[in-house]
């Protein structure tokens, strides 16, 4: 490829490439960002027809169980009492492996959840951890590229994968939780699950709340030293898809308890962290957790590929009393899931049995297209009609939020403690010395097979910057392994 500018796939020039598009600072992101788009809908089609990211993976049907009020919160239905059930079906993965990769690598793992609820399925697509690398859609594919295998190489290089963390500084929080104890979990029992992004809530009155998602494993964390994976996926690189499906199998079911961190949707301007960047948790203590149900899972896919692989979730699927909010990783996925979605599973993968509604019916007006199984019969395909027709609500499923400001590329707006090291650094001071040595030998074995001896300065700076004792450490580590 030759030197100069970065160009859209048609040849103009790109003008910022870091920051998507929005309705002014800290705005929504707006469709007219073509580059966005383009990208994320090229990325989307990279890869036929496993998924892209997420391709290996292990699903199980339950039953979520409310267990404290919290309607003064939100007007979801399946919220709406105490002792109430909901079918649920959950999807565990590793993020960057193949179709064929073992299981007990060192990777986020996906913890996406769908609820079939009597007013249409609400899909919560998170993490086994509260936050991720990025905070801007943008740039998705450009750090999914690095977590690859390169083009050139056909391998996963280290060079890329430091390469791009060292210059993205954002991600210093996420890589200090992956590369800690909870980066390899035991099995897909013995993790805790996270909405990750913040959503919102909103209750008859109209109120709205924004709100984190949390699930806290009832069988407790149990997690893999490297030594302990490497052996573990070679012996057995379905680890944990057997055994999940092996403690289902025996009555041991697994259980998450569920709760939420509340934020009055008033505080969010003037909170000392932005609250709608992926990079960052709310402290518990200024938002505790609100425990409000239990999940379980209780039941075996019959058929994996017709259940787990064609499975589909996407943050976009809502309910009345649950939306989005104006994180800009979060914006970028209600686009890209179902875009994913279409291209790989098809246009009516919605209706497949694991994902149409199970408490309800879906009326669209939508017909025809790969596999569509003709249940619409001779039903008028527009709306409005007299002929008795699906019809609009005339209210919407989650408040409107305000925006203001000029159009334009734009960083999320900056907060009074804001910066990308404060709470990896905090991370670090939680961890028992023996946590740290750990995470600093996990680290230094990960940096020691990067070839380059800026990327490799350059990432050890991040973490010094977090905590002076994390970056001294780290250094002496490295130099020990390369000589």
């Amino acid at each position: 490829m030759t030197q100069g500018p970065l160009t859209t796939e048609t040849g103009a020039p790109v003008a910022d490439n870091q920051n998507s598009e929005t309705a002014g600072v800290g705005g929504p992101v707006l469709v007219q960002d073509q580059l966005l788009l383009e990208k994320l809908a090229h990325f989307n089609r990279e890869r036929i027809p496993e998924r892209v990211v997420h391709a290996r993976g292990a699903g199980a049907y339950g039953t979520f169980t409310v267990t404290a009020d919290v309607t003064p919160y939100t007007r979801a239905a399946f919220l709406s009492e105490v002792g109430k059930e909901t079918e649920t079906f959950l999807r565990f993965s590793t993020v960057a492996g193949n179709l064929g990769a073992a299981d007990a690598v060192r990777d986020p793992r996906g913890f996406s959840l769908k609820f079939y609820t009597e007013e249409g399925n609400y899909d919560l697509v998170g993490n086994n951890t509260p936050v991720f690398f990025i905070k801007d859609a943008i740039k998705f594919p450009d750090f999914i590229h690095t977590q690859k295998r390169d083009p050139y190489t056909g391998s996963t290089e280290m060079d890329n994968v430091w390469d791009f963390w060292s210059l993205s500084p954002e991600s210093t929080h996420q890589v200090t939780w992956l590369f800690g104890d909870r980066g390899i979990p035991a099995s897909y029992r013995h993790m805790d699950g996270f909405g990750s992004h913040t959503y919102q809530w909103n209750n008859e009155a109209g109120d709205a709340f924004w709100v984190k998602y949390h699930f806290k494993a009832d069988q407790g964390i149990k997690n893999l030293t490297q030594a302990e994976a490497d052996r573990l996926a070679g012996e057995d690189p379905d680890s944990h898809q057997r055994d999940l499906r092996e403690a289902i199998e025996r009555g041991d079911f697994p259980s998450w308890t569920v709760g939420v961190q509340i934020m009055p949707v008033a505080e969010a301007a003037t909170y000392r962290f932005n609250p709608f960047d992926l990079t960052k948790v709310w402290p518990h203590a200024d938002y505790p957790i609100v425990w409000f149900g239990k999940l379980e899972l209780n039941r075996n896919p019959e058929n994996i590929f017709a259940e787990v692989e064609q499975s589909i979730f996407s943050p976009a699927h809502f309910v009345p009393g649950i939306g989005p909010s104006p994180d800009k990783m979060l914006q970028g996925r209600l686009f890209a899931y179902g875009d994913a979605h279409r291209y790989r599973v098809g246009i009516n993968a919605d209706q497949l049995p694991v994902n149409c509604p199970h408490a309800t019916v879906a009326r669209t007006n939508s017909r025809d297209g790969h596999l569509y199984d003709g249940r619409h019969k001779g039903a008028k395909n527009y709306e409005p009609n007299s002929f008795g027709g699906p019809f609009q609500t005339d209210r919407a499923l989650w408040q409107p939020v305000a925006v203001s400001g000029v159009t334009g590329e734009s960083a999320a707006p900056s907060h009074a403690e804001d910066d990308d090291f404060v709470q990896a650094g905090n991370l670090y001071r939680l961890m028992t010395d023996a946590e740290k040595e750990r995470l600093i030998g996990n680290l230094a074995g990960a940096l020691s097979g990067v070839s380059r001896e800026d990327i490799v300065e350059r990432a050890i700076d991040n973490f010094r910057q977090a905590d002076g004792d994390f970056g001294k450490r780290l250094e002496a580590a490295v130099q020990a392994l390369r000589g």
